[in-house]
């Protein structure tokens, strides 16, 4: 959305403190043997408390107030009674919310435990690349560059990027325009980041897959040749210099 006055500017701000501290709960809440849904139900109190409506269940009638994705899910997970935490499990939280009519949305990926697995080098791959995007975003850079950017570092230290899977804009609603902050650059794509606007950019960081498909459930996504992606999301307003990080409450 653009921000005009500054009354928009603080329902942003609110909003997207709420969504950075449930995701930062549910990170610390997380624990081996608990199953998803208990991890999901401990996020959607957190939201209620602040009140604040779950972004993906008010809005889509997902079957969960937060996406939790294990291991080989790319995103869309769903919150289940039978999916319990193991040691070493590569676990996405993606929490979005609406306040007194603004939406945000941040997410994130970490190594529950010990990193049995080693999967740790990909969620601080995944992170650093959000971290070096956002630093590159003010009003009048071109979406395709940084999209660019985050696909050439990651091939750098050696991983591929989801490329059907977009950062998008977002305030009065959940999704918004731009939709296509895509992790790679689309040639002939010459929309740029406006100044004054908030969107929510994230990586979609992969060890082998390139696209993301959708499981039988109409939800759960997963890579189209397997392996393990992490993603990592904040939203931003977007400035003439350095952006401000609005989600910056979940700590990553």
């Amino acid at each position: 959305m653009s921000i005009t006055k500054e009354s928009e500017l603080v329902g942003m701000k609110q909003v997207s403190k709420v969504v950075g501290l449930t995701l930062k709960y549910m990170r610390a809440h997380a624990k081996v043997g608990m199953s998803t849904k208990e991890l999901d139900e401990f996020g959607g109190e957190l939201l209620k408390s602040f009140g604040a409506k779950s972004a993906p269940h008010a809005t889509y009638g997902f079957p969960g107030y937060t996406c939790v994705s294990l291991n080989g899910e790319a995103a869309h997970g769903i919150p289940s009674k039978k999916k319990y935490l193991k040691e070493g499990d590569l676990v996405n939280i993606d929490v979005s919310a609406e306040l007194n009519g603004f939406w945000s949305d941040n997410g994130g990926s970490f190594v529950l435990g010990k990193d049995l697995y080693l999967h740790q080098p990909l969620v601080a791959a995944s992170k650093q690349i959000l971290h070096k995007a956002i630093a590159h975003i003010k009003g009048g850079v071109k979406i395709a560059d940084i999209g660019h950017l985050i696909e050439k570092e990651a091939k750098r230290l050696g991983y591929r990027v989801i490329k059907n899977l977009a950062g998008h804009g977002i305030g009065r609603s959940l999704h918004e325009k731009p939709d296509n902050i895509l992790n790679y650059r689309v040639i002939g794509n010459r929309e740029r980041f406006k100044k004054n606007t908030t969107v929510a950019i994230e990586t979609f960081i992969s060890t082998r897959s390139t696209l993301a498909v959708e499981l039988e459930d109409g939800w759960t996504l997963v890579g189209n040749k397997g392996g393990y992606i992490a993603q990592h999301e904040h939203t931003i307003l977007i400035t003439d210099q350095a952006p401000v990080i609005l989600t910056a409450s979940n700590g990553i």
